[in-house]
Protein backbone atom coordinates (compact mmCIF):
# COMPACT_ATOMS: atom_id res chain seq x y z
CA UNK A 1 0.00 0.00 0.00
CA UNK A 2 0.90 3.40 -1.15
CA UNK A 3 2.03 6.05 2.16
CA UNK A 4 -0.39 8.38 3.25
CA UNK A 5 2.29 10.61 3.84
CA UNK A 6 4.17 12.62 1.30
CA UNK A 7 8.10 12.39 1.20
CA UNK A 8 8.14 16.05 0.99
CA UNK A 9 5.89 16.61 4.36
CA UNK A 10 8.16 17.71 7.29
CA UNK A 11 6.89 15.67 10.09
CA UNK A 12 8.75 16.27 13.78
CA UNK A 13 9.08 12.94 15.38
CA UNK A 14 7.33 13.72 18.37
CA UNK A 15 3.73 14.04 16.51
CA UNK A 16 1.28 11.55 17.53
CA UNK A 17 -0.09 10.79 13.70
CA UNK A 18 -2.87 7.48 13.59
CA UNK A 19 -1.40 5.76 10.44
CA UNK A 20 -4.45 6.86 8.83
CA UNK A 21 -4.10 10.32 8.59
CA UNK A 22 -3.13 11.25 5.18
CA UNK A 23 -0.48 14.30 4.94
CA UNK A 24 0.07 16.03 1.34
CA UNK A 25 3.27 17.94 0.08
CA UNK A 26 5.61 20.48 1.81
CA UNK A 27 2.87 19.97 5.11
CA UNK A 28 5.10 20.96 8.16
CA UNK A 29 3.74 19.18 11.41
CA UNK A 30 5.08 20.40 14.67
CA UNK A 31 6.24 18.45 17.84
CA UNK A 32 3.40 18.65 19.98
CA UNK A 33 0.55 18.14 17.25
CA UNK A 34 -1.67 14.76 17.70
CA UNK A 35 -3.95 13.94 15.24
CA UNK A 36 -6.62 11.27 14.63
CA UNK A 37 -7.69 8.69 12.44
CA UNK A 38 -8.15 9.69 8.92
CA UNK A 39 -8.28 13.49 8.88
CA UNK A 40 -6.53 14.69 5.68
CA UNK A 41 -3.82 17.54 6.12
CA UNK A 42 -3.58 19.22 2.62
CA UNK A 43 -0.72 20.63 0.56
CA UNK A 44 1.71 23.58 2.53
CA UNK A 45 -0.52 23.50 5.56
CA UNK A 46 1.18 24.12 8.78
CA UNK A 47 0.66 22.56 11.90
CA UNK A 48 2.42 23.87 15.48
CA UNK A 49 2.30 24.31 19.07
CA UNK A 50 0.12 22.13 21.64
CA UNK A 51 -1.95 21.20 19.09
CA UNK A 52 -5.10 18.27 18.76
CA UNK A 53 -6.59 17.38 16.34
CA UNK A 54 -9.84 14.49 15.78
CA UNK A 55 -11.27 12.13 13.40
CA UNK A 56 -11.93 12.79 9.81
CA UNK A 57 -11.63 16.45 9.29
CA UNK A 58 -10.46 17.71 6.19
CA UNK A 59 -7.39 20.44 6.64
CA UNK A 60 -7.18 22.50 2.89
CA UNK A 61 -3.88 24.01 1.09
CA UNK A 62 -2.24 26.75 3.22
CA UNK A 63 -4.14 26.43 6.70
CA UNK A 64 -1.98 27.56 9.80
CA UNK A 65 -3.31 25.91 13.15
CA UNK A 66 -1.76 26.09 16.44
CA UNK A 67 0.54 29.04 16.09
CA UNK A 68 1.06 31.71 18.53
CA UNK A 69 -1.49 33.83 20.12
CA UNK A 70 -1.50 37.21 18.24
CA UNK A 71 -2.46 38.80 22.12
CA UNK A 72 0.23 40.97 23.36
CA UNK A 73 -0.17 39.26 26.74
CA UNK A 74 1.03 36.08 24.90
CA UNK A 75 4.38 35.08 26.29
CA UNK A 76 5.46 31.62 24.35
CA UNK A 77 3.54 29.68 26.82
CA UNK A 78 2.36 26.29 25.57
CA UNK A 79 -1.57 26.84 25.53
CA UNK A 80 -3.80 24.36 23.85
CA UNK A 81 -5.60 24.13 20.26
CA UNK A 82 -8.47 21.23 20.32
CA UNK A 83 -10.23 20.84 17.48
CA UNK A 84 -12.68 17.85 17.14
CA UNK A 85 -13.95 15.75 14.01
CA UNK A 86 -15.04 15.98 10.56
CA UNK A 87 -14.70 19.14 10.27
CA UNK A 88 -13.42 21.10 6.91
CA UNK A 89 -11.10 23.54 7.32
CA UNK A 90 -10.45 25.40 4.19
CA UNK A 91 -7.58 27.36 2.58
CA UNK A 92 -5.55 29.67 4.56
CA UNK A 93 -8.05 29.37 7.66
CA UNK A 94 -5.53 30.82 10.52
CA UNK A 95 -6.42 29.36 14.44
CA UNK A 96 -4.41 30.22 17.05
CA UNK A 97 -3.68 29.00 20.06
CA UNK A 98 -5.25 30.72 23.69
CA UNK A 99 -2.93 33.21 25.45
CA UNK A 100 -2.29 31.01 28.90
CA UNK A 101 -1.30 27.69 29.59
CA UNK A 102 -4.09 26.92 31.43
CA UNK A 103 -6.70 28.20 28.17
CA UNK A 104 -7.76 26.65 24.60
CA UNK A 105 -9.04 27.58 21.43
CA UNK A 106 -11.55 25.09 20.63
CA UNK A 107 -13.56 24.07 17.80
CA UNK A 108 -16.30 21.34 17.77
CA UNK A 109 -17.34 18.68 15.46
CA UNK A 110 -18.92 19.23 12.04
CA UNK A 111 -18.12 22.71 11.35
CA UNK A 112 -17.42 24.15 7.87
CA UNK A 113 -15.10 27.03 8.31
CA UNK A 114 -14.35 29.02 4.59
CA UNK A 115 -10.92 30.04 3.45
CA UNK A 116 -9.11 33.14 4.89
CA UNK A 117 -11.43 33.03 8.28
CA UNK A 118 -9.17 34.22 11.12
CA UNK A 119 -9.96 32.21 14.38
CA UNK A 120 -7.98 34.36 17.14
CA UNK A 121 -6.90 33.11 20.95
CA UNK A 122 -9.22 31.60 23.03
CA UNK A 123 -12.25 31.44 20.60
CA UNK A 124 -15.02 28.45 21.07
CA UNK A 125 -16.73 27.41 17.80
CA UNK A 126 -18.95 25.00 18.90
CA UNK A 127 -20.88 22.02 16.35
CA UNK A 128 -22.45 22.91 12.95
CA UNK A 129 -21.02 26.07 12.69
CA UNK A 130 -20.58 27.79 9.08
CA UNK A 131 -17.90 30.39 8.66
CA UNK A 132 -18.03 31.78 5.24
CA UNK A 133 -14.79 33.51 3.30
CA UNK A 134 -12.94 36.14 5.35
CA UNK A 135 -15.07 36.22 8.43
CA UNK A 136 -12.38 37.94 11.38
CA UNK A 137 -13.03 36.46 14.69
CA UNK A 138 -11.41 38.70 17.73
CA UNK A 139 -10.28 36.73 20.79
CA UNK A 140 -12.73 35.25 23.28
CA UNK A 141 -15.20 35.22 20.50
CA UNK A 142 -17.97 32.08 21.01
CA UNK A 143 -20.05 31.02 18.58
CA UNK A 144 -23.04 28.00 19.81
CA UNK A 145 -23.71 25.45 17.92
CA UNK A 146 -25.91 26.09 14.23
CA UNK A 147 -25.36 29.73 13.92
CA UNK A 148 -23.82 31.23 10.26
CA UNK A 149 -21.20 33.68 9.71
CA UNK A 150 -22.15 35.79 6.24
CA UNK A 151 -18.52 36.44 4.36
CA UNK A 152 -16.03 39.74 4.93
CA UNK A 153 -17.50 39.95 8.79
CA UNK A 154 -15.74 41.20 11.68
CA UNK A 155 -16.95 39.78 15.19
CA UNK A 156 -15.25 42.04 18.08
CA UNK A 157 -13.47 39.89 20.96
CA UNK A 158 -15.26 38.92 23.19
CA UNK A 159 -18.60 38.61 21.47
CA UNK A 160 -20.51 35.34 21.76
CA UNK A 161 -23.00 34.15 18.64
CA UNK A 162 -26.12 32.76 19.56
CA UNK A 163 -27.52 29.01 18.50
CA UNK A 164 -28.97 29.41 14.83
CA UNK A 165 -28.20 32.87 14.75
CA UNK A 166 -27.68 34.29 11.38
CA UNK A 167 -25.19 37.02 10.60
CA UNK A 168 -25.29 38.56 7.20
CA UNK A 169 -22.48 39.77 5.45
CA UNK A 170 -19.86 42.49 5.67
CA UNK A 171 -21.37 43.25 9.02
CA UNK A 172 -19.88 44.39 11.92
CA UNK A 173 -20.60 42.93 14.55
CA UNK A 174 -19.62 44.30 18.39
CA UNK A 175 -22.62 43.05 20.42
CA UNK A 176 -23.49 39.80 21.20
CA UNK A 177 -25.77 37.88 18.79
CA UNK A 178 -28.90 36.67 20.08
CA UNK A 179 -30.19 33.14 19.55
CA UNK A 180 -32.52 32.17 16.45
CA UNK A 181 -32.21 35.94 15.28
CA UNK A 182 -30.85 37.27 11.87
CA UNK A 183 -28.70 40.15 12.33
CA UNK A 184 -26.94 42.40 9.37
CA UNK A 185 -25.35 45.67 8.96
CA UNK A 186 -22.39 48.36 9.98
CA UNK A 187 -23.15 48.43 13.07
CA UNK A 188 -25.44 45.65 13.31
CA UNK A 189 -28.80 45.46 13.81
CA UNK A 190 -31.49 42.81 14.45
CA UNK A 191 -33.74 42.19 11.61
CA UNK A 192 -36.20 38.97 12.08
CA UNK A 193 -35.82 35.75 13.15
CA UNK A 194 -33.70 33.04 11.31
CA UNK A 195 -36.79 31.78 9.48
CA UNK A 196 -34.77 29.88 6.84
CA UNK A 197 -32.08 28.73 9.42
CA UNK A 198 -35.27 27.62 12.03
CA UNK A 199 -36.96 25.98 9.07
CA UNK A 200 -33.42 23.53 8.26
CA UNK A 201 -33.29 22.77 11.77
CA UNK A 202 -36.63 21.40 11.86
CA UNK A 203 -38.16 23.86 14.33
CA UNK A 204 -40.55 25.43 11.87
CA UNK A 205 -42.55 22.00 12.80
CA UNK A 206 -41.93 21.92 16.11
CA UNK A 207 -45.19 20.83 18.09
CA UNK A 208 -47.18 21.82 14.73
CA UNK A 209 -44.86 24.71 14.47
CA UNK A 210 -46.28 26.04 18.31
CA UNK A 211 -42.48 26.63 18.85
CA UNK A 212 -41.17 28.78 15.93
CA UNK A 213 -44.71 30.97 17.36
CA UNK A 214 -43.58 31.46 20.61
CA UNK A 215 -40.13 32.33 19.20
CA UNK A 216 -42.11 35.22 16.55
CA UNK A 217 -44.04 36.48 19.62
CA UNK A 218 -40.38 36.63 21.73
CA UNK A 219 -39.30 38.93 18.88
CA UNK A 220 -42.00 41.12 18.46
CA UNK A 221 -41.67 41.30 22.50
CA UNK A 222 -38.06 42.21 22.53
CA UNK A 223 -37.81 44.22 18.96
CA UNK A 224 -41.48 45.17 17.94
CA UNK A 225 -43.15 46.63 21.32
CA UNK A 226 -41.44 49.55 22.34
CA UNK A 227 -40.35 47.86 25.94
CA UNK A 228 -37.33 48.38 27.22
CA UNK A 229 -34.99 45.11 26.88
CA UNK A 230 -35.54 44.64 31.25
CA UNK A 231 -39.81 45.06 30.27
CA UNK A 232 -39.61 42.56 27.52
CA UNK A 233 -37.56 40.15 29.46
CA UNK A 234 -40.00 40.33 32.49
CA UNK A 235 -42.74 39.72 30.14
CA UNK A 236 -41.22 36.77 28.57
CA UNK A 237 -40.25 34.86 31.41
CA UNK A 238 -44.19 34.08 31.98
CA UNK A 239 -43.81 32.87 28.44
CA UNK A 240 -41.47 30.15 28.86
CA UNK A 241 -42.62 26.74 27.78
CA UNK A 242 -40.45 25.45 25.52
CA UNK A 243 -35.90 24.67 25.60
CA UNK A 244 -35.42 27.06 22.64
CA UNK A 245 -37.82 30.24 24.21
CA UNK A 246 -35.48 29.38 28.04
CA UNK A 247 -32.62 29.51 26.33
CA UNK A 248 -33.21 33.23 24.35
CA UNK A 249 -34.05 33.96 27.73
CA UNK A 250 -31.03 33.11 29.71
CA UNK A 251 -28.37 34.02 26.70
CA UNK A 252 -30.16 37.90 27.10
CA UNK A 253 -29.99 37.82 30.71
CA UNK A 254 -25.86 36.79 30.18
CA UNK A 255 -25.44 39.26 27.92
CA UNK A 256 -26.32 41.76 30.33
CA UNK A 257 -24.21 40.96 32.73
CA UNK A 258 -20.76 43.06 33.61
CA UNK A 259 -17.82 42.09 31.44
CA UNK A 260 -20.39 40.92 28.40
CA UNK A 261 -20.62 42.91 25.21
CA UNK A 262 -24.31 43.19 25.51
CA UNK A 263 -27.11 42.24 23.32
CA UNK A 264 -27.32 43.31 19.31
CA UNK A 265 -30.08 46.01 19.05
CA UNK A 266 -33.34 46.02 16.98
CA UNK A 267 -33.87 47.55 13.87
CA UNK A 268 -36.67 49.75 13.36
CA UNK A 269 -39.84 48.57 12.80
CA UNK A 270 -40.61 50.61 9.45
CA UNK A 271 -37.49 49.40 7.88
CA UNK A 272 -38.02 45.39 8.64
CA UNK A 273 -39.72 42.51 8.25
CA UNK A 274 -41.54 41.30 11.43
CA UNK A 275 -40.87 37.63 10.53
Amino acid sequence: MATLIHPTAVIHPGAELHPTVEVRPYAVIGEKVKVGPETIIGAHVVIDGWTEIGARNQIFPGAAIGLASQDKKYDGTDSLVKIGDDNRIREFVTINCATYSDEMTLIGDRNLIMAYTHIAHNCVIEDQVIITNAVSLGGHVHIESQARVGGMSGIHQGVRIGRLAMVGGMSRITRDVPPYMLVEGNSARVRSLNRVGLERAGILALNDGQVYESLKHAFRLLYRSGLSLDEALEKLEILLDNDHLRHLHHFLHLSRQEGRRGPTSGAKASDEDDD
